[in-house]
C-alpha cells in the first residue's frame, strides 16, 4: 500500500552551466539528509530535483526518461500521469540542453513557487514569503559567468538568508556532475543547526582541490593531495 512520506519544506536550486555542460543541484530543508532523498543527476542527460511531500521514485523515473531522450517537459508530463498524488509534489527538471520543466503542486505548504531562467530552475515550499525563491534567482542571475558550483551555493546562500522556512533548516548539499560520469562536487551536511554555514565550510576547503580530484582518475601518479596542494598553492 503507497502511503505519503513526511512533508519536506524545502528550497533547491538546479542548473546547466551552458560553457561546460555541467549539471548541478543545491537544496536544504528542514529535515534532515535532504540530499539522499531529493536529488538525482546524470552526466549529459539531466538533473531533478523532487520535493515537498517527495517521492524518491520519482526522481529516478525522470533520470530515465531523461537517459531515453525525453525533453524536460516530457519527462513532466509523463511524471504528471503516473503520479496519482501529483499535486503534493513539487518537481524540478533540466535536461541536456539546458531546457527547464517545473512543477509546484497545489497541495504544497505555503509559501509556494518557483521562478525559471537562462538554463535554472529555483523553487521551495513551506517557505516564509516568496522572498526566498526571488532571493535565490537573484542570486542566479548575479553570478551568471561564474562556475556552476559557486552560482548554486550563492543561490542557496540567498535563499537562506531571505528567512528560507520557519522552523528553519536541518540539512542542505550540492551536488554536480561533469560529463565524465561521475560527481566533481558531492557534498552535504546531514544535520546541524546552521547547516548552510557548514556546506560553505566544506565548500571553501574542497573547491580548491576539483581539478585534483577531475585529474587523479586519469593520472594516478599525481601523487598525494597534501603535495599537490603546495604545489599549487591551495591551502588546506
Amino acid at each position: 500500500m503507497f502511503t505519503l512520506g513526511p512533508e519536506m519544506h524545502t528550497f533547491t536550486a538546479i542548473a546547466r552551466c551552458p560553457i561546460t555542460g555541467r549539471l548541478g543541484i543545491s537544496i536544504s530543508t528542514s529535515e534532515m539528509a535532504v540530499t539522499g532523498r531529493c536529488v538525482y543527476i546524470k552526466a549529459n542527460m539531466g538533473a531533478v530535483a523532487t520535493q515537498s511531500r517527495t517521492d524518491p521514485r520519482l526522481g529516478q523515473l525522470a533520470i530515465e526518461l531523461l537517459s531515453l531522450g525525453y525533453s524536460a517537459n516530457g519527462v513532466l508530463e509523463k511524471l504528471e500521469t503516473s503520479d496519482p498524488y501529483i499535486e503534493y509534489r513539487q518537481l524540478g527538471i533540466v535536461d541536456r540542453y539546458g531546457k527547464t520543466a517545473v512543477r509546484t503542486g497545489t497541495d504544497n505548504g505555503d509559501w509556494k513557487g518557483h521562478e525559471v531562467g537562462n538554463q535554472w530552475i529555483v523553487m521551495g515550499n513551506g517557505l516564509v514569503g516568496e522572498g526566498v525563491v526571488q532571493g535565490m534567482a537573484e542570486g542566479m542571475e548575479s553570478s551568471e559567468g561564474e562556475d556552476l558550483e559557486v552560482r548554486l551555493m550563492k543561490s542557496l546562500d540567498a535563499g537562506t538568508r531571505a528567512g528560507g522556512q520557519p522552523n528553519g533548516q536541518r540539512s542542505a548539499g550540492i551536488l554536480v556532475y561533469e560529463t565524465e560520469g561521475f560527481s566533481i562536487i558531492n557534498l552535504r551536511v546531514d544535520k546541524s543547526d546552521k547547516p548552510m554555514d557548514g556546506l560553505w565550510d566544506i565548500f571553501n576547503k574542497f573547491y580548491p582541490l576539483r581539478d585534483y580530484y577531475k585529474e587523479r582518475p586519469d593520472n594516478p601518479s599525481i601523487g598525494n593531495m597534501d603535495d599537490w596542494a603546495a604545489a599549487h598553492g591551495v591551502e588546506l
